[in-house]
């Protein structure tokens, strides 16, 4: 069933990769609500089930965006797209049986690397969370956090060594998360990957990381493979965490100094008054 959540509905959402666009209309659901893919005489078509309005599309980000809703503000940007030099890997999309609050909330967690990613992002005893800064920026109403460091074993698919890794993590809206990793012997240059969130139910959703990189050695093959390898481990933590559904009442998880981005990112989305995919919408 559609949701009646007017945050939910009102937001852009990636619900499919442009280069799996063709002939065939593609069926699939948004917040409930089943909707329709299909190529038009002038671009890609959306449209609810058993409704012929067309909905709001964009093309960004090698994705197909649209919206339930009127959304009050147009895509957010990401600078590195607009980098001719950057390697544009698109890794798939990997369905889960959670909400996609919740993966969110996973992907911000550095906390996990040691345990979750063992010998890639991260390994004992280099298991702590130096302090870092997380704050809610209400001049473009995204949560940001900043200066992160963290010990990884294989910071990417050619670097295998061990070092620290320089971490930035942005929230640009509920159902996108984004990394922006520092690259070594570089003045500065950041690694971006995007994770979009197309959320299917309150406690379904698939989504699918996009990476902008430097890196100009690798094989396509190998990027790809070290992506997916840390999304399909991440779907074993996020579809076991009870509740599926991100409660966003105080106290009712109790965090840590590790979880500073994690306590930001709920404070945004209860001020927003977002329900989907909240124990608060399953009420």
């Amino acid at each position: 069933m559609k949701t009646t959540d007017p945050v939910a509905l009102n937001q852009w959402y990636a619900v499919a990769t442009l280069a799996d666009l063709g002939a065939t209309p593609i069926r699939t659901r948004l917040l409930g609500q089943e909707i329709e893919i299909t190529r038009g005489p002038h671009g890609p078509e959306v449209r609810e089930a058993g409704n012929p309005a067309p909905l709001p599309v964009r093309e960004k980000f090698l994705c197909l965006w649209t919206s339930l809703g009127t959304p009050e503000a147009e895509i957010f940007d990401i600078a590195e797209s607009h980098d001719p030099t950057r390697r544009v890997v698109p890794c798939g999309w990997v369905t889960m049986r959670a909400s996609g609050l919740r993966v969110v909330e996973n992907f911000l967690d550095m906390a996990h690397f040691p345990f979750v990613h063992t010998d890639i992002l991260g390994s004992e005893p280099h298991t702590e969370v130096p302090q870092y800064t997380s704050e809610i920026r209400r001049d473009v109403d995204e949560v940001w956090a900043t200066n992160c460091r963290f010990f990884q074993p294989q910071m990417t698919a050619s670097r295998p060594e061990g070092e620290f890794a320089q971490l930035i993590y942005r929230v640009p809206q509920p159902f996108v998360v984004m990394l922006y990793r520092q690259v070594p012997d570089t003045l500065g240059l950041q690694d971006a990957i995007a994770l979009f969130i197309h959320p299917l139910e309150q406690d379904l959703c698939r989504a699918q990381p996009v990476m902008w990189l430097t890196d100009q050695t690798a094989s396509h093959t190998a990027l790809l493979r070290f992506e997916q390898v840390i999304f399909l481990q991440d779907r074993i933590i996020v579809e076991n965490q009870r509740p599926l559904l991100l409660p966003l009442e105080p106290r009712s998880e109790i965090p840590t100094r590790a979880d500073s981005s994690s306590v930001a990112y709920r404070r945004w989305l209860k001020e927003k008054g977002l329900r989907f995919g909240t124990t608060a919408g399953a009420a």
